[in-house]
């Protein structure tokens, strides 16, 4: 009882000096949670004193959890470009400059300045888009998933999609072609098999309730040996016989020749618009290298009927979305791609990689174990499935210490790294040049630590 007295009073306790320039709303909130919790305690018998000033840091620490962000800035080590849970491609702040006097200020998203009346958002990336893929029109949504939904839901609710067996993927996050098809309101109708689909399986399958060929992209995996699919130049062809609407969920497209021969299994958004699809979408954070968004290209009359769809208020994008994507596409339209973060690292050399590498390991070498290495990344993201680019590594070993102790030291400071035969590895694939410095620095604290 004596212990329950001493408890400070909230109204009381929330005056003291160390808050004085805190929120008093969320300091109040905070100090009756943690004074009930020791109320609590005591009378459980968990607890047999009270510390005033243990409190104040108690609420201390809680007032500064709450009030930091918990998205924060990392350094990917991991040597995967487009890595999906470290916030896919990167934002040159080359780009964010060009378009913060935009989005910080009133504009023109949907006001028309030559006509003086209301304008529609889509119109200001249309232009270049349709200049880069020489395609007619253009619709951007927040991700490839909402442009796949849209698509579906528009054309073939309560009618039937035809997608090979082969291509009903499932993709992170538990996204499932057949179950989005579902909540579309599509009827999915599967052809061919597992490992073969042939041009004759669409042709069978068109009938009076058939309303899209699909074909998709096979993120994450890829089908080897004895196998055949159609290409999407066949299917257009048949759905143009059918009078149906043909199209292509790229999931990763991307708009230039990829090195490393990847053009062989990742067909670029150029080369599907030469056989003047129906519809076509990818996304904008992945082989494009831009923000997150689902950008569907095609033939105007279908992206008309997609406009009217009412899910499309739900699904559209914001002007910092609309206005970096713009930027980017521009970059590529000129043929800048060396203004795009994840071009950059893709295009960089093995020599400029084991340059920088080089440059950790001579500051570092005496005070821990490295060695580089010369091994292999992938992009990321879903895109080029079983596909692999040369990268250099920096392999980091302290004494007694295993691969993934030291790891955790690392992720600790917010490098995110990998291990790889039983070494932990800084993968220079996804270090920005601009990041050496700090490499080098965290390395040494860790060391000195």
């Amino acid at each position: 009882m004596f212990l329950l007295k001493s408890i400070p009073k909230v109204d009381k306790f929330v005056q003291h000096k160390a808050f004085s320039a805190m929120s008093a709303k969320l300091i109040t909130k905070i100090s009756k949670d943690i004074i009930q919790k020791l109320r609590d305690d005591i009378l459980e018998e968990k607890a047999t004193s009270v510390d005033e000033n243990l409190l104040i840091e108690e609420v201390l620490k809680k007032y500064k959890e709450i009030t930091s962000p918990s998205l924060q800035k990392v350094i990917n080590a991991t040597g995967v470009i487009v890595h999906t849970n470290l916030g896919r491609s990167l934002i040159s702040p080359e780009s964010f400059d060009r378009v913060k006097d935009i989005v910080t200020s009133y504009n023109n998203l949907e006001y028309d300045l030559e006509k003086g009346q209301r304008g529609e958002r889509y119109s200001h990336i249309s232009n270049t888009l349709c200049q880069l893929l020489d395609c007619e029109d253009v619709l951007i949504v927040n991700n490839n998933a909402s442009a796949v939904f849209l698509v579906l839901n528009t054309f073939a609710k309560n009618k039937e999609v035809v997608v090979s067996r082969g291509e009903l993927v499932e993709i992170g996050g538990s996204f499932r072609v057949p179950d989005v098809m579902a909540s579309s309101g599509a009827i999915l109708k599967e052809i061919g098999t597992t490992n073969k689909t042939h041009l004759k399986d669409y042709e069978n399958a068109c009938n009076e309730n058939s309303a899209i060929l699909m074909k998709v992209h096979k993120s994450n995996y890829s089908i080897e040996g004895f196998s055949s699919e159609v290409s999407h130049e066949e299917i257009v062809n048949v759905a143009t016989k059918n009078n149906l609407i043909d199209y292509y969920d790229m999931g990763s497209g991307h708009m230039i020749d990829l090195p490393y021969n990847l053009n062989q299994t990742e067909p670029s958004v150029k080369e599907i618009m030469k056989v003047n699809p129906s519809l076509v979408s990818f996304s904008g954070d992945k082989l494009l290298g831009s923000v997150q968004a689902g950008i569907i290209v095609g033939k105007k009359k279908y992206i008309d009927k997609l406009k009217k769809n009412q899910l499309l208020r739900m699904l559209r994008v914001d002007k910092l979305t609309l206005a970096i994507l713009e930027d980017n596409i521009i970059s590529l339209l000129l043929d800048k791609k060396e203004n795009i973060p994840t071009l950059n690292m893709l295009f960089t050399p093995i020599t400029t990689l084991k340059s920088r590498a080089s440059e950790v390991e001579n500051k570092i070498q005496n005070i821990c174990t490295c060695n580089i290495i010369e091994t292999q990344t992938v992009i990321g993201g879903g895109t080029t499935p079983n596909k692999k680019i040369p990268t250099i590594a920096l392999s980091i070993e302290f004494k007694n210490y295993k691969p993934s102790k030291i790891e955790k030291l690392f992720r600790e400071k917010k490098v995110i790294g990998r291990i790889e035969n039983d070494k932990f590895l800084l993968d220079f694939r996804s270090i920005q040049d601009s990041e050496i410095e700090s490499i080098t620095k965290i390395i040494s604290e860790i060391c000195n630590g």
